[in-house]
């Protein structure tokens, strides 16, 4: 598989199964891989991290990422990880439509539940999944940067403060969707690698060694010495890890 890349960026758009019109880039890539990106909550593919996630992978194969729902320029409100899954089908089919035959999700702190969730519920399954400073379960509270996201998600004024800092929620969930830990076992036999930084200052690495349990072996643990949380921390050299990672599985399994 060729690994030289185009550095073109074209802006991409879609809509989600739901109705929901979604905004985002392509990196064109030379080979047949695509990365599908999720970012973080409150993030978007123009924050300056994000961005150099996705340039760095675009110089492995071609990048796909979307803003999520509530985020950036795409419309609707976010639910903070429930219908998201749609948006990453959405990025899914669009690199199909751009000529794509292998396809890597690839999501980062709340984009990492999402690719997880998406992995085992979607209805289009990746040919390899990246999961990065993943939450494993719902309401973590044990840190306080989390502390500070409950009180966006549940305070009042919660909503008012996040659309100031680039986020539009919507309502709290009626029915709590499928947490991580409850779904990852179900991706089995696609390949999954869960990174997380034993820094981490959201999720400790409790929530990814319990995640590679509930995979009953089959996903592959990365624990970042000195990492800390998400895009702002994923170095070069881990991008290009986990993009030799990806391409070793997907070349296995041609």
């Amino acid at each position: 598989m060729l690994t030289v890349v185009s550095t073109s960026v074209t802006p991409v758009t879609s809509t989600s199964h739901d109705g929901i019109r979604l905004h985002g880039v392509h990196h064109k890539g030379e080979n047949d891989l695509a990365f599908v990106v999720g970012h973080g909550f409150t993030n978007n593919v123009t924050k300056p991290y994000v961005a150099r996630v996705l340039a760095r992978l675009a110089t492995h194969a071609g990048v796909v990422a979307f803003d999520f729902r509530g985020h950036g320029r795409s419309e609707g409100r976010s639910t903070v990880g429930a219908d998201e899954v749609h948006d990453i089908e959405a990025a899914v089919r669009t690199a199909r439509e751009l000529g794509y035959s292998k396809i890597a999700t690839v999501g980062f702190s709340m984009g990492a539940s999402i690719v997880i969730r998406h992995a085992a519920l979607g209805e289009t399954r990746p040919d390899a999944v990246v999961s990065v400073s993943a939450p494993a379960r719902w309401w973590s509270r044990e840190t306080a940067p989390m502390r500070r996201v409950h009180w966006l998600l549940e305070q009042p004024h919660g909503k008012l403060a996040a659309r100031a800092i680039g986020v539009r929620l919507g309502d709290s969930w009626v029915q709590p969707p499928e947490s991580p830990l409850e779904v990852v076992a179900r991706i089995t036999p696609t390949p999954l690698l869960i990174v997380h930084g034993d820094l981490d200052h959201y999720f400790s690495q409790e929530h990814a060694r319990s995640l590679h349990r509930a995979s009953l072996g089959h996903a592959e643990l990365w624990i970042e010495p000195g990492m800390r949380h998400a895009e702002s921390a994923a170095t070069p050299d881990l991008v290009d890890r986990m993009a030799a990672w990806i391409a070793g599985k997907v070349e296995d399994e041609e």
